[in-house]
């Protein structure tokens, strides 16, 4: 058993991590969650099934670990909405950290300050469909859905990233150039 969780741990650490770091938006927090995740992971590997992949089963653990975390904060709903100061956290990893990419791209950038308008469920499709890369199926696995409720609420997703950015780069003073999305 320890080579099997030291072999899930050396391959999706820092997926798990970065996951988390984009679902609470505090980089302290989510290396809390991270050791949580493992916990559970630890805990219950004799009753992986092996039904869909180990990365969406470590996925699906991380994502109830942040609900719980919600779930236990006072004004979680309102803790959703703060916006994430990018300048005061510093993720200490050798791959490129989100503060860094953000820098790098303004629109994307812009993004994830609008991913912050999104539900939480709609989020949880974002960052696993594009942050993690994960395919529609491996998606609907992770949260427990159907891979049609994935396709709707990343769709909706879209939409009201697409629509919160036309509307920030209106304030900004843009181009006036279209936002586009796909995957």
């Amino acid at each position: 058993m320890d080579s099997v969780f030291d072999e899930l741990y050396q391959k999706y650490h820092h997926d798990v991590f970065q996951f988390l770091v984009y679902m609470v938006r505090n980089k302290e927090q989510a290396e809390d969650l991270v050791q949580e995740v493992y916990i559970r992971v630890f805990k219950s590997y004799h009753r992986f099934e092996g039904k869909s992949s180990e990365k969406t089963w470590l996925f699906s653990i991380a994502r109830n670990v942040a609900i719980d975390y919600f779930r236990k904060q006072k004004g979680w709903k309102d803790r959703l909405l703060e916006k994430f100061d990018w300048s005061s956290s510093q993720v200490k990893d050798e791959y490129p950290i989100p503060e860094e990419v953000t820098i790098q791209n303004e629109e994307i950038k812009c993004i994830y300050k609008c991913l912050e308008y999104c539900t939480l469920d709609q989020r949880s499709v974002i960052i696993l469909r594009y942050l993690n890369d994960l395919s529609i199926t491996e998606t609907a696995q992770t949260l427990g859905w159907t891979e049609s409720k994935v396709k709707t609420t990343q769709h909706r997703a879209l939409k009201v990233l697409k629509r919160n950015m036309e509307t920030f780069y209106d304030k900004e003073g843009s181009d006036g150039e279209k936002v586009r999305m796909e995957r």
